[in-house]
């Protein structure tokens, strides 16, 4: 590509939106729109052209490539607006991807399922699970009508340092007009304050009939039921009823499908990274994750799923999937919004396995009802695209590609130890019977022992591969983000050895909104987003004193303050500290904490 193409193209932060039916059909974490890459593929190849990616994620890559065949008028407008000349057209496209959930997902939806059909098969299976297990969500409303339960409260059991009575996390930190959540535990009965972080939980020992034996299980009491009789939503206090029909759920013994499977393979406490003292006591294997209500139905859902025509299962699998770890687990949770008379309902914490002292326990049938419409949205978005691709569950270290085939490349590499990958998707692929091989997982991990030196040596011998199937006149963007100084030392280090140097570099906002929106200039966020070419490892220019970056930043974000004022924004001059060390041939030499306190000192001194 030509340079002023090239700079046009990279020279304006690239806008990446987090809506739409094929970036919510399936949460990942770190995803980036595929309208944002399939420009980027337009612009850096022509129809017919191959395009890989090593650490493939959900799948962006491969649909990016099937969107350069049908492009959106918004797509199309915003080349235009750039002055940009992508070429539209099928291309062909491999995937490479570690992980048995990203692989899935991205397998199934580039598999272009037949949205009416989909529908079609959502509906048998939840009439039939309506017709098995309905029962378990019944909820009668205020008036006493019979209803069905949207989603109930539990809450933490907690110990009072003073009186050691024991009372429920609820009763002493959640209050409403204007909804709170406190830090600070005021028990009911003595009145005493103490820190809820230093509140003691109450465990009970219970039997687990999954594992045959008796488990240590924290202490939980029903608080609030939420539901819907007709069109009228309810909310109310638990009744007598409720907890009837909790304690006929806890005896259910009717299971479908499911996976008996520890923790990241260990059955002990102590399981990965994200693995913490306070909130996972007791939680050894997946079932753990759920109330029982939830675990039962969704092994019922899978065990309907398996009785469906077998070229639309993988469809359903990847609509139960959907839904499961982000809305189905004890993961679930409230929060309280500023200026809202009520708690806010919201889905699992992304990249954590946090379990909150109050988890919410959704009804799953509803739920999926919902979710399939997206999910359906996103099959007919891709079922007119044309174009050949191919996903491939495995390591880009060592690919079946020959040499200098490939004519671009986009990749989105894991950016050090920010997310454990294969421990966060654990619960999801141990339902799909799709585990991720760790040993070649890139990551700074402790449970994993590996520093950044294995993370960098698994990122060589991947930009090593990428050199030698990227053809001499190949191009490879990189999307890349770490706070972490010697995170970048790794990469820069990675792709230096194998080969590469940094042509371009610019910004990808990450913004919720439409493409149109994003694509506009007003995001908040920014990844670093570069331009390897094949050649010579360029020398560094000079060791840039970092307090005199940060003062000539801020100059240049004085100078388009008014019509950019993201410029001026921390997060973004973040961004653009570590642009202009990477145009340097640096890696930044400071980390993130660093950069914003010397940011402050800079600022405090004009």
């Amino acid at each position: 590509m030509h340079f002023q193409k090239l700079k046009a193209l990279y020279e304006i932060p690239l806008g990446a939106t987090r809506s739409g039916a094929l970036f919510n059909a399936h949460a990942y974490p770190t995803k980036i729109s595929p309208e944002s890459v399939a420009l980027l593929i337009a612009c850096h190849t022509k129809p017919g052209d191959l395009v890989f990616d090593g650490f493939g994620g959900s799948g962006t890559t491969a649909l990016g490539s099937l969107l350069c065949s049908k492009p959106s008028e918004e797509l199309k407008g915003e080349a235009k607006k750039r002055g940009l000349q992508p070429i539209w057209g099928a291309r062909r496209a491999v995937v490479y991807e570690l992980s048995g959930l990203g692989s899935f997902i991205a397998s199934t939806l580039c598999s272009r399922p037949s949205p009416a059909r989909f529908i079609l098969a959502t509906q048998r299976v939840l009439a039939e699970a309506q017709r098995r297990i309905g029962w378990m969500y019944s909820a009668t409303d205020l008036d006493g009508d019979g209803g069905t339960a949207r989603y109930f409260i539990w809450s933490d059991m907690v110990k009072c340092p003073a009186c050691e009575e024991i009372g429920s996390m609820w009763a002493g930190c959640v209050s409403f007009n204007p909804a709170q959540i406190s830090d600070e535990f005021l028990c009911p009965k003595c009145g005493t304050k103490c820190a809820l972080d230093e509140l003691p939980r109450n465990y009970e020992s219970r039997f687990d009939a999954l594992l045959g034996r008796q488990v240590a299980v924290r202490s939980r009491t029903l608080v609030r039921v939420d539901g819907i009789t007709g069109k009228k939503q309810w909310s109310r206090e638990p009744v007598a009823e409720d907890f009837d029909l909790s304690e006929r759920v806890r005896n259910e013994t009717a299971l479908g499908r499911f996976p008996l499977v520890p923790m990241m393979g260990k059955d002990h406490g102590s399981w990965g990274d994200l693995w913490r003292s306070g909130y996972h006591e007791g939680i050894t294997h997946i079932h753990h994750f759920y109330t029982h209500r939830n675990f039962i139905v969704l092994s019922v859902l899978h065990d309907l799923v398996e009785n469906e025509p077998a070229d639309i299962r993988d469809a359903l699998r990847f609509w139960l999937s959907s839904y499961n770890s982000s809305h189905s687990t004890l993961m679930t949770r409230v929060v309280a919004k500023s200026g809202q008379d009520d708690l806010a309902l919201t889905s699992a914490q992304p990249g954590v396995l946090y379990i909150s002292g109050l988890p919410v326990e959704k009804n799953v049938l509803l739920g999926l009802k919902r979710k399939e419409k997206t999910i359906a949205q996103a099959f007919a978005l891709l079922r007119e695209s044309q174009g050949e691709v191919e996903v491939v569950q495995g390591s880009s270290t060592d690919t079946q590609l020959d040499d200098s085939s490939v004519d671009y490349v986009f990749t989105d590499p894991p950016f050090g130890g920010n997310i454990p990958y294969s421990e966060v998707n654990f619960i999801a692929e141990a339902w799909l019977d799709r585990t991720t091989n760790t040993k070649e997982e890139a990551i700074v991990s402790q449970a994993q022992k590996k520093a950044v030196g294995e993370y960098e040596s698994l990122l060589t011998k991947a930009f090593f591969e990428l050199r030698r199937i990227l053809k001499p006149e190949g191009k490879v963007t990189l999307a890349f983000h770490s706070t972490q100084s010697d995170v970048w030392k790794a990469l820069v280090s990675a792709y230096t050895k194998a080969g590469f140097s940094l042509e371009f570099s610019s910004i990808l906002d990450k913004k919720q909104g439409s493409f149109k929106q994003v694509t506009a200039s007003n995001s908040v966020k920014g990844d670093p987003l570069i331009l390897l070419c094949p050649g010579l490892h360029k020398t560094p220019i000079g060791n840039i004193e970092p307090r005199n970056v940060i003062r000539d930043l801020l100059s240049a974000a004085d100078g388009c303050r008014s019509n950019e004022p993201d410029e001026a924004t921390s997060q973004r001059l973040y961004s653009r500290f570590v642009e202009h060390y990477l145009k340097r041939h640096h890696a930044p030499p400071i980390n993130a904490s660093q950069f914003y306190s010397e940011l402050a000192l800079v600022q405090s001194l004009r």
